[in-house]
């Protein structure tokens, strides 16, 4: 099994972007995806986005979407924050 990735730099651009990519409200959180962790662990930390403390609870506890739903929601959050990293100059492709 492969190492899990680990960058302060990466949580710290995430952590920049400024306005929630799922609902804009200001203020975020770095949210790792919730899926394949355990025993205190979190998945990579390129699966990561900036949500705001409402978003970041409905997608981790919330009960008003399914499993599948959460998931989902979090996948399209991760491409969000992706395009902002990559918009706002906050990280460079190499």
């Amino acid at each position: 099994m492969a190492s899990i990735y680990r960058s302060k730099k990466w949580l710290k651009a995430v952590g920049q972007i400024e306005c929630c990519v799922l609902c804009g409200h200001y203020g975020t959180q770095v949210a790792h995806r919730n899926e394949d962790k355990g025993m205190g662990l979190k998945v990579d930390d390129s699966l990561t986005a900036a949500l705001c403390q409402h978003c970041h609870h409905e997608i981790d506890n919330g009960n008003k979407l399914s499993r599948i739903e959460r998931r989902q929601l979090m996948d399209r959050a991760i491409v969000l924050t992706l395009r902002e990293l990559t918009r706002g100059g906050l990280i460079e492709p190499s």
